[in-house]
């Protein structure tokens, strides 16, 4: 973290993260591949009803992973391991709470939600089979949002990302086992996701358990304070309103498209879950990038920030522009390897090739969005956490398919992409003015340190 080659340290960190990202992207395709195999477009429905629901489960363990991450990198930059610790312990038994509150609430309001998010008549049923599943087994999902990002934030990304792994593998394993040698059908493919994500969690908790990690994780130090929180809150709930936006996004996205039927649904369901993938990846990267930022802004290293900046967003930009091609390229093939319906089929295509125009350049939102949360700035953090499916989206998805039918549907959030990137391109210069300012400012002082010893 503080003296490896930038490129080097942030790969390092990158790669366990975005596979523990793509593990997470591949539970949800893997689900829809093999309920695709039930031939029935009311369950791809279901699949896509409870997309919002998977992102809304995940907002709550980001919510204090990220957070506490953001605190523990800066904290073991400025070597303070026990406060680094208590920060730990305070996010990870506060989640377990709000954990068991979310899932009881949500079991009883399970139907009502599923139609707030879109269930049409005929796939209602469906969904509150799979729905149910899914909420139960919340917790798990949580956990592993929540110890991912404290554990990337150490360091020890090898075990995230070997634990997230393991679980999408049994993933894989399980949903032909649950839902065809039991004959459970899509009820097995929530099975098989909730076993798979509980036995990560499993992997995950035992790594602090068997006192491997450099931060503390006990119940003597949860020690639950105003400040505490209020740190973990000011990058914590950025984190919460972007996840939390983007689940109602594809809420309204969902409804938007109901009017134009099932099939409709479906397939901005298997766009979401296609595009899911190479953004899971520009997401890892960010989270390898994160720490490295943090730490080396708690050292008050900022050459070595800025660094950092200029190396991820050449990677995420040369990725974003090679997967864009592919996608834009091979979108039919895509689509057909999720559904046989012809409707489906081409309403998918066209909603791919739109989804993917502004991918290029989100590596440059993703990356100065976290940029900002490493560095604890709360109000960029949570501009740029608004702005994208609160600001702009909510907005577009309301009239622009009153104005171009299906079509502006699926043109709704590639233009709240764009605007996204532009607002993130005014604040880049901002923190990069002040990073070459800050740098100028310490030189001397880092060199006058260091000829002291």
């Amino acid at each position: 973290m503080r003296e490896a080659p930038v490129g080097k340290a942030i790969t390092s960190l990158a790669v366990p993260a975005i596979i523990g990202m793509l593990v997470g992207a591949i539970y949800n395709i893997v689900d829809t591949l093999f309920v695709g195999m039930l031939n029935d477009t009311a369950a791809l429905g279901a699949t896509t009803v409870l997309f919002p629901v998977f992102q809304l489960i995940s907002a709550v363990g980001l919510t204090f992973g990220m957070g506490t991450a953001s605190v523990i990198s800066r904290r073991l930059g400025e070597k303070n391991k026990e406060e680094a610790s208590r920060a730990c312990s305070t996010a990870f038994f506060s989640t377990m709470g709000i954990a068991v509150i979310f899932t009881i609430t949500s079991l009883i309001f399970i139907k009502p939600l599923l139609q707030l998010f879109g269930a049409t008549d005929t796939i209602l049923a469906q969904a509150e089979i799979y729905g149910t599943i899914i909420v139960a087994g919340s917790i798990f999902q949580m956990l592993n949002m929540n110890m991912n990002n404290m554990l990337r934030a150490e360091g020890a990304a090898k075990i995230s990302g070997t634990a997230i792994a393991t679980g999408a593998i049994l993933n894989i394993i399980f949903d032909p086992i649950f839902m065809f040698v039991f004959d459970m059908g899509l009820a097995g493919a929530a099975a098989a996701t909730v076993t798979a994500q509980a036995l990560s969690t499993v992997i995950l908790l035992s790594y602090y358990l068997r006192k491997k990690s450099i931060v503390w994780l006990s119940i003597h130090r949860f020690k639950p304070s105003a400040g505490i929180y209020r740190e973990i809150m000011t990058i914590g709930i950025p984190t919460f309103l972007r996840q939390a936006l983007s689940s109602f996004a594809i809420a309204m996205l969902t409804n938007a498209a109901a009017p134009f039927g099932d099939s409709a649904i479906a397939a901005i369901g298997i766009t979401l879950r296609v595009i899911m993938m190479p953004m899971m990846v520009l997401f890892g990267f960010s989270q390898g990038f994160q720490p490295l930022a943090g730490y080396a802004w708690g050292a008050k290293n900022y050459g070595r920030v800025r660094s950092a900046v200029k190396f991820s967003i050449g990677w995420t930009s040369k990725f974003s522009l090679i997967f864009t091609f592919i996608l834009f390229a091979g979108a039919g093939y895509i689509i057909s390897a999720f559904t046989e319906d012809p409707e489906v089929l081409q309403r998918g295509a066209l909603s791919l090739r739109l989804g993917v125009l502004i991918m290029p350049f989100m590596g440059i939102q993703l990356i100065y969005s976290f940029l900002y949360q490493a560095l604890g700035r709360g109000r960029p953090s949570l501009l740029l956490a608004v702005a994208r499916q609160g600001l702009f989206f909510l907005p577009l998805v309301l009239f622009m398919p009153a104005l171009f039918g299906l079509t502006g549907v699926y043109l709704a959030q590639p233009i709240a992409d764009a605007l996204a990137v532009l607002v993130s391109l005014i604040l880049a210069v901002r923190i990069s003015n002040e990073l070459k300012q800050l740098e100028k400012t310490s030189e001397p002082v880092i060199k006058a340190i260091s000829k002291l010893f």
